[in-house]
């Protein structure tokens, strides 16, 4: 059984909103991330960058070089919730347009949203 503390796993697509000129968070090499996502016609607006990290896999022909896959951002939203997203560099499959996700998302005050 779930505890109420722990973030509902979501894995859904996210349509970014972007800003004119827009570079929050820019990395080297990073995507720009955008000040708002819509997910489920609910638009979830930044209010914080908590953290940042990227995964990396091995060469899909053979080399011996890693490369980033994913970029992930732990934020903090307008609307008291703490959400897990990341961005796949080389999306695959049906969904090659999907590159924002919502991996998991949580009230900060630790109730599971709906």
């Amino acid at each position: 059984m779930k505890s109420e503390t722990e973030p509902a796993f979501v894995s859904e697509p996210l349509k970014p909103v972007f800003v004119s000129a827009e570079a929050r968070g820019m990395d080297v090499g990073g995507p720009i991330f955008p000040h708002a996502f819509t997910w489920r016609k609910e638009t979830l607006t930044v209010a914080e960058v908590l953290r940042t990290w990227r995964e990396s896999g091995p060469c899909r022909n053979g080399s011996l070089e890693r490369y980033v896959r994913k970029h992930w951002f732990e934020v903090e939203t307008t609307s008291n919730r703490r959400a897990k997203i990341y961005f796949e560099r080389q999306p695959r499959g049906r969904g090659r347009t999907k590159r924002w996700w919502l991996y998991s998302i949580e009230n900060i005050d630790g109730r599971t949203p709906p």
